[in-house]
């Protein structure tokens, strides 16, 4: 059986934690490999609902060993915050069902504050971060100062690390006209948290190598997507990390050949939360009815998102950047009632059509949408369960799709209910 990646294929937000959860079901062990406590996943398990932000969407299935790989950078405020909130809804969280890596980056209080004075001091030019210090905390990482939870297990070394992270922050700070950091008020910060952190920490690359040679069932659980790559996506206009399915394998200690089938979740639409370029982006009636339909708001921001038509030249290219071996196709029902869907099938680029997002920032900016006008359908395929539930013409769509992004759908998900999804080839038998 295989273990499955899954990855955004557009800007975030497809859907990704109804579609995790539904996977986790079928899965041992369900691994978190890159972001931050930024990635908002919604669950809907009967009448609950679960919102989750930096924990793996496991963790509200018992029996299941949930991992935050070393790919991740955790605020273990944030951390701490999450499991509380999850115990006041009945979901029990210990270091049995729960492992984070031990050579984990931390994101500080001063990574937040710094991604807020630098947004402020952007003004209009903004990235559309959501200021909780996730870009800080990976450049401290790649520049070799930052903490990790394991420098938490060494007093004899973290002074001195303490020291040298200042020394670059409080430069920062002072530019930014802020207030210096001491040593000991870090210290004294990261005191609170260290020992209850501890308790979790684990050289999970061991966990998951004795999983994978068990034969247990491993779902590589991706944040973001693909067109926030800080490789492929709209640079600068994109998260941190890589998004991609290799990062699947780097961020959880595990080689590549163990990332097997890779699941790319899309909407039968597109949204994109923050600044940045978005040729098929609707600011009419019918870009405000996708909104409401598909109650487009950010799990974590609470920010609206720009709705706009299925762009396939852009999912296309996450299919083949991102290693992308199949699709999950969600929220195929807010479409439900339009007489005409439109699709992106190419660009317009200064008077010339052309087949792919082009990488330059003002080439990006300057792509206009051509489209293929599709029939739409009058019929409800909210809840559908099978494929002979849906409308003929919604069929029609869905096959487009797929030829239009050249990979097959494998999953259709008709509501925000896990059970309202048509299972076309299960990704765990690839």
């Amino acid at each position: 059986m295989a273990n499955v990646a899954v990855v955004g294929a557009q800007w975030g937000d497809e859907g990704k934690g109804k579609i995790v959860d539904w996977l986790s079901e079928r899965a041992d062990v369900v691994v978190r490999f890159q972001g931050g406590h930024n990635a908002g996943h919604t669950l809907v398990i009967g009448n609950v609902e679960y919102r989750l932000s930096l924990l793996p969407s496991g963790v509200v299935r018992p029996g299941k060993l949930s991992i935050i790989g070393n790919g991740v950078v955790v605020d273990p405020w944030a951390f701490f915050r999450e499991i509380e909130t999850l115990a006041g809804k009945g979901v029990v969280i210990t270091p049995e069902t729960l492992q984070v890596a031990d050579n984990a980056v931390l994101i500080l209080p001063l990574h937040g504050e710094l991604d807020r004075a630098r947004e402020e001091a952007r003004g209009a030019a903004r990235l559309g971060t959501t200021g909780r210090g996730i870009g800080p905390a990976y450049e401290d990482k790649v520049a070799r100062r930052a903490l990790r939870v394991c420098d938490l297990a060494e007093p004899e070394t973290l002074d001195r690390k303490i020291e040298e992270l200042l020394r670059h922050h409080n430069a920062l700070r002072l530019g930014f006209g802020m207030d210096l950091l001491t040593a000991d008020a870090l210290r004294a910060e990261l005191a609170g948290v260290s020992e209850r952190l501890l308790q979790f920490a684990r050289p999970v690359w061991r966990t998951l190598d004795e999983a994978r040679r068990a034969g247990r069932r491993i779902l590589f659980e991706g944040a973001q997507a693909a067109m926030l790559d800080v490789d492929h996506g709209t640079y600068p206009y994109v998260t941190s990390s890589n998004t991609v399915a290799g990062q699947a394998a780097t961020g959880s200690g595990l080689g590549p050949t163990a990332v097997g089938t890779v699941l790319g979740i899309a909407k039968a639409y597109t949204t994109r939360v923050g600044s940045g370029p978005f040729p098929t982006e609707l600011t009419d009636a019918t870009g405000e009815r996708l909104g409401e339909r598909g109650r487009e708001f950010g799990t974590v921001t609470g920010r609206k998102r720009r709705c706009g038509w299925f762009d396939a030249v852009m999912v296309r290219q996450a299919m083949k950047v991102a290693g992308i071996t199949g699709i999950a196709l969600t929220k195929l029902d807010v479409l439900d009632g339009m007489p005409e869907i439109q699709v992106c099938t190419g660009y317009r680029l200064d008077g010339e059509l052309i087949d792919h997002f082009p990488a330059g920032m003002g080439k990006q900016a300057r792509c206009e949408p051509v489209y293929e006008t599709l029939e739409g359908w009058t019929e409800s395929t909210r809840g559908a369960r099978s494929w002979a539930e849906l409308p003929a013409t919604a069929i029609k769509y869905v096959r487009r799709i797929e030829e239009l992004v050249e990979t097959p759908v494998q999953l259709l998900s008709t509501s925000p209910e896990r059970e309202d999804t048509i299972l076309m080839r299960d990704p765990f038998a690839d």
